[in-house]
């Protein structure tokens, strides 16, 4: 892995969770299945060794390669765990449209969607690795928002989680969202210079506007509305019945 260009700060992350608790079809999903976080590769050592000492064997990046060559891995890559570069976009503005914002979180509908869709293969293969895995997975982008946010929606409708539960966890980034710009600037503010857009302004933006759940609600109401299974996209793309299956008992065993 290219050696980090920039001095990073390894901090601890500030949007790290356990989807163990929420609610699925076959019960609550256990604690040390699966976790979502921002920049693991940014994580401070203490944290990083706390990770694995509870049993993180996997993590899955989700990141840019652009992105990934400013970090590397990190602390964690000195530790036991396997590491899967899975890249949900190919450049930080590659799921917006002419005229999107970048900035303007309630709007990321389009892109959640557009990102479901396109980025099906990789969420599937994201997907098989969780299953497969023989501890905790972590997965995570920069914010552990967006990127990460699309994977968890995927994992916990794989799951069987009702909308209202897939949402809520969603909209627990809101309450990080200050400290979350704070932590990732010094990896984003070089790659958005790139697209014309300075980290300061998406800071301010973030802090004016509340969190919104739109996003995510209008990536599952989407779902609904033009499928009748809203896996449809990820099953086209090779999630099976028995990768769903594998998902199930792994999440409860």
């Amino acid at each position: 892995m290219t050696a980090p260009i920039l001095d990073i700060p390894l901090t601890a992350p500030v949007n790290l969770r356990d989807l163990g608790g929420i609610p699925a079809a076959a019960g609550p999903v256990r604690a040390g299945f699966a976790l979502r976080a921002d920049d693991l590769s940014t994580a401070d050592p203490d944290t990083a060794a706390r990770l694995v000492g509870e049993g993180l064997t996997t993590v899955i990046d989700l990141r840019t390669a652009a992105e990934v060559q400013l970090t590397g891995r990190g602390p964690l890559a000195a530790m036991p765990v396997t590491y899967h570069h899975v890249p949900f976009l190919s450049s930080v503005n590659e799921g917006q449209e002419d005229g999107e914002s970048l900035t303007h979180q309630p709007s990321f509908e389009k892109m959640y969607i557009r990102m479901y869709e396109t980025a099906a293969p990789r969420i599937v293969q994201a997907l098989a690795i969780i299953a497969t895995s023989p501890g905790a997975t972590a997965f995570h982008c920069a914010a552990g928002q967006d990127r990460t946010g699309v994977l968890a929606a995927s994992l916990l409708m794989a799951l069987g989680a009702e909308p209202e539960a897939i949402i809520s966890d969603y909209a627990r980034t809101g309450g990080n969202s200050a400290r979350i710009m704070e932590r990732i600037a010094p990896v984003m503010e070089p790659l958005l210079a790139n697209t014309g857009i300075r980290l300061e302004d998406a800071a301010k933006a973030a802090l004016r506007a509340e969190f919104s759940s739109a996003p995510m609600a209008g990536l599952l109401g989407h779902l609904a509305r033009t499928h009748t299974d809203p896996l449809l996209p990820l099953r086209a793309a090779g999630l099976t019945d028995g990768l769903v299956s594998t998902l199930r008992e792994r999440a409860h065993a």
